[in-house]
Parts: structure tokens; sequence; C-alpha cells
């Protein structure tokens, strides 16, 4: 089994066929996207091959130690993951092919009037093995 990161950007991949914000969607669309989300994860899950999952709050700060004694430096002039990102999944399944399929099904949930968003998500496996450096 080897394991997967799905990613769900907000921004910064192509845009999806479907491509209206969910801030635009109906009550009734955005219901339709979560009941598809926990049903492609109840799947998952009868399958043995879901890890976890999830959304992703808007807010969020880039820090960093700015050296001993001193506060953390917080944001900057840069794009944060909170503008990036919307969400994950985990996956853990016997090949690359399986998550590919699985990337494509996901991708196919429900967006704007009902229709498939068709979004770009970002497949990113996991090391298997962490590289050693040796003498």
């Amino acid at each position: 089994m080897a394991k997967y990161l799905l990613l769900k950007h907000y921004r910064g991949a192509p845009p999806s066929v479907n491509a209206v914000p969910m801030d635009r969607w109906t009550p009734e669309e955005v219901t339709a996207h979560v009941r598809y989300m926990e049903d492609f994860v109840a799947r998952l899950q009868a399958t043995g091959e879901y890890v976890d999952s999830q959304a992703l709050s808007t807010q969020g700060t880039f820090v960093r130690s700015d050296g001993e004694g001193r506060p953390p430096v917080t944001d900057g002039p840069f794009a944060e993951t909170k503008d990036l990102i919307a969400g994950w999944m985990i996956i853990d399944v016997e090949t690359y092919e399986r998550a590919l399929e699985l990337a494509g099904d996901l991708s196919a949930a429900p967006g704007a009037g009902g229709k498939p968003v068709q979004e770009w998500l970002e497949l990113r496996p996991f090391y298997t093995e962490l590289p050693t450096v040796t003498e």
C-alpha cells in the first residue's frame, strides 16, 4: 500500500470546468457537495483506502523564528496556504493508477448547478523511504 495526499486548491491550479466559487453556491448545492464528499469517504473506509481528510479554514498565518528571545515573525508579502489550499485527503492504495482513479472521482463532486466541479487536484505520494546519506 502507498499513501497519497490529495490537495484541493482555492487557487494556484488551473481553473476547474465548473469554476463558480463555493461562496456563490446555493445552500442546496453546498449540501449536495458535502454529501458527495461524505459518501466518497464512506466508500474508501469500506475498502480500507481512507486515512484522513480535512477541510481547512480560510484563516491562517505564516510564522517563523526571528531568533532567540525575540517574538516570532508573522505573515509576509507572499501567498499563504489559507489563500491556496482548501483541504486535503490522505488515501492508502495499492497502486498509483488507483490513486489517479480516486482523484478523478473526487474531482467529480457536484458544484454550482449540480454539475461536477471537475477541479484539478494535486496528487502527491508520501515518501516510502527517506533518503539516507552515506559517507
